[in-house]
């Protein structure tokens, strides 16, 4: 079964290695994509259209011969277009496509609580599993810290393109990864050793984030001078003047505590997915229910918290703390009107990541319909991520990110064909 083959075959290592990142340009020619099926999502499936691609930007979509090419366009044709897939939760980029310490920054296990740990620091635009996700239509990604410390590290969102971080960049420190599993206890007498001291841990940190906030907001708010003394050289220093010290750990925390930036909780488990709903629910957080394998026996409490659950690889590993996960969560997320997306994880082993294409196409298969299950990998999570305005949905004046395939997306048999991000195209070879 070609999903299974494309996903977990450690014999396509060979192959996988061989989709070098393409050399990325600015979009100086425009691109119009001819297509028998235009998938907008946001708007009407229109049969025999064509988009127009100008400046990076969507300028125009409609049906074939209804507006005007450019002579020098560049034109590209497929059956089926979808907007460029977003991976709601990933760790390409700072995971490789190896099992080696030299392409594996995805967690730093020398310390449970970590917060100050930037992604943008750890990713490699390079890196050869960003192409290979990119050469099956995924063009955009949230991706950071893997699950497996209690605080890991943050998350940030990139374009799958690009020669430097900053030229792929959308979002940095865009979320805090927080892990309640068995994966985050450690062993003897080191800490967190059991589910209570995870939470007592991570309630203290965000109770010292709060005060560590307040004392900056006062000192900050000081309008008079405070009493002064001369320093060393005779001369007068006021206190209110002096810095705090700064404390990435609590400065980070803080930004989560305002909301600017998400608290990303991966918990599988009824019992620890309640715990991070308590957890949120006390400091007034919205909560990013990371894999959520018991989601579906919870859907009234996760529906009366408000809770946005990125959901696990439907095709993931149903053993371990992943024993309850159901084909059929993603439509009964949907169903209950839970804002859900479907995400392509980290694996352990070769190539370390799953495709959203794949995994939607068997949510697809069980109960989301075809066009629920495009969205799932496409609005859903770029509403969720906050980057809806830019991409998720085939628009004019979006991004010019673009998905060609040949047939069905969904059916195994199907090729991606083509690939767009920003009006220009960084792939044309059928995957």
């Amino acid at each position: 079964m070609r999903f299974q083959l494309k996903t977990s075959s450690f014999s396509l290592l060979f192959v996988l290695t061989c989709f070098l990142p393409s050399t990325w340009g600015s979009a100086t020619e425009p691109v119009v994509v001819y297509a028998k099926k235009i998938v907008t999502v946001t708007g009407k499936t229109i049969l025999d259209g064509m988009i127009l691609c100008v400046d990076g930007k969507i300028q125009a979509v409609g049906q074939a011969g209804e507006f005007k090419v450019p002579a020098n366009a560049k034109v590209i044709r497929g059956e089926v277009v979808l907007p460029g897939l977003v991976d709601v939760r990933t760790c390409v980029g700072l995971s490789g496509i190896l099992n080696f310490e030299h392409d594996s920054d995805q967690l730093e296990s020398s310390s449970p609580l970590q917060p100050e740990l930037r992604a943008i620091d750890a990713y490699n635009p390079r890196e050869e599993l960003v192409a290979y996700i990119r050469n099956y239509g995924v063009t955009t990604v949230h991706t950071g810290h893997a699950p497996g410390e209690l605080i890991s590290g943050q998350t940030m969102i990139v374009k799958t393109v690009g020669d430097t971080v900053e030229s792929a960049l959308m979002v940095d420190g865009r979320a805090i990864a927080v892990t309640l599993a068995e994966a985050s206890t450690k062993s003897g007498k080191a800490s967190p050793g059991t589910r209570g001291k995870q939470m007592a841990m991570l309630r203290s940190l965000l109770i010292e984030a709060r005060e560590y906030s307040a004392k900056v907001a006062k000192k900050a708010a000081v309008k008079e001078p405070a009493p002064s003394e001369p320093d060393k050289e005779g001369k007068e220093k006021s206190k209110a003047d002096e810095p705090m010290a700064r404390n990435l750990k609590l400065e980070v925390l803080s930004e989560v505590l305002s909301g600017k930036k998400a608290l990303l909780i991966t918990a599988d488990r009824a019992q620890d997915i309640a715990s991070a709903i308590r957890l949120a629910e006390e400091f007034k957080i919205p909560l990013w229910l990371d894999s959520a394998s018991d989601a579906h026996l919870m859907i009234p409490q996760l529906k009366a918290a408000g809770v946005t659950v990125l959901l696990h690889p439907s095709m993931a590993r149903a053993s371990g703390e992943k024993e309850n996960l159901s084909f059929q969560t993603a439509s009964k997320l949907r169903e209950a009107g839970i804002p859900f997306a479907i995400q392509g994880g980290f694996e352990p082993y070769v190539p370390k990541v799953r495709v959203v294409l794949f995994e939607a196409a068997v949510a697809a298969a069980h109960g989301l319909s075809f066009e629920a299950a495009v969205e799932s990998i496409t609005l859903s999570p770029a509403k969720i991520l906050g980057i809806q305005d830019r991409v998720g949905s085939i628009a004019v004046g979006k991004d010019a990110d673009l998905a060609i395939y040949d047939g069905d997306p969904f059916e195994y048999t199907t090729h991606c064909t083509g690939v767009v991000i920003d009006g220009v195209v960084v792939s044309s070879e059928s995957q």
